[in-house]
């Protein structure tokens, strides 16, 4: 789930924030790991890795498929897809497609669901080491070493690296996100905005920031907000709508995330390319 913004003309340098003891914060995507758990049939505009870092995971597409038992596997942004991971240990990567790291994974996925293989998964255990002592660090390590190891610039229109970057400094204000501001500052005619946008991104411009809007309230209650005001943050009306969105495009609500917050670790995460060492 990502908060913050992604890179503008200029890179971004990443600052660490310790949020809370179980929490290592970056400016844009969230890394969540802990007990495993059931979903509903969902979707969502981010690249998502689901691992088992202990045990096997079933996943879908939906009730009627069949389900696949993998250790890990990778899921396709704006795909639908249903987890069931209650006898594994598991460790959640969503990132936006737009960023060098979702551009990274986007390349790995094949289908709608991408199984990882065994092997792979295994290498990313020994690497990660026993899941009971897992910190942000060895989290952030991991990152570096096995994810994006072939990374590469995302496709993204030029005129658009503005306008995503205004688009995430505004969830958190009162200022109307609307079609004509984002084409004015794209320098585009609306249709034209709309028509480069969609392609650029994969999704029109009010799903993208429906989107952005359930990342952040995701994070407000990763670190400690109530339900009320991860909606008020994140401009939803109140609680209850929040939750029936973050229902519909997470298959969880924000009741069962506050309840699983203190067993779960969390890093939040740019796209990492200003993090990136050399390794």
């Amino acid at each position: 789930m990502l908060i913050g913004q992604i890179d503008g003309p200029e890179k971004l340098t990443p600052s660490l924030i310790t949020a809370a003891p179980c929490a290592l914060l970056w400016p844009a995507a969230m890394i969540v790991w802990g007990p495993g758990y059931v979903s509903d049939t969902h979707r969502h505009h981010s690249v998502q890795l689901v691992m088992a870092i202990e045990g096997r995971l079933l996943i879908r597409r939906d009730s009627p498929d069949q389900w696949m038992e993998c250790r890990a596997a990778l899921v396709k942004a704006d795909a639908a897809h249903e987890v069931d991971a209650s006898s594994a240990r598991v460790l959640l990567v969503f990132v936006d497609p737009e960023s060098d790291l979702g551009a990274a994974l986007t390349d790995e996925v094949t289908k709608a669901i991408t199984p990882i293989e065994d092997e792979r998964v295994a290498r990313w255990r020994e690497q990660l080491g026993d899941a009971d002592s897992l910190t942000s660090a060895t989290v952030e390590l991991w990152v570096k070493r096995s994810l994006l190891s072939n990374r590469r610039e995302p496709r993204l229109h030029p005129k658009l690296h503005r306008v995503l970057q205004v688009m995430r400094e505004d969830l958190g204000t009162n200022r109307r996100i609307s079609l004509k501001r984002m084409a004015a500052i794209a320098g585009l005619s609306e249709s034209r905005f709309m028509h480069v946008f969609t392609e650029s991104i994969g999704v029109p411009p009010r799903p993208y920031i429906l989107w952005l809007r359930v990342q952040r309230a995701c994070g407000e209650l990763m670190r400690g907000a109530t339900a009320t005001q991860a909606a008020h943050s994140s401009g939803f009306a109140d609680g209850a709508h929040l939750s029936r969105t973050v229902r519909r495009m997470m298959g969880t609500t924000p009741m069962d995330l506050l309840h699983r917050r203190p067993a779960s670790r969390t890093a939040f995460a740019s796209d990492f390319s200003d993090a990136t060492e050399h390794v």
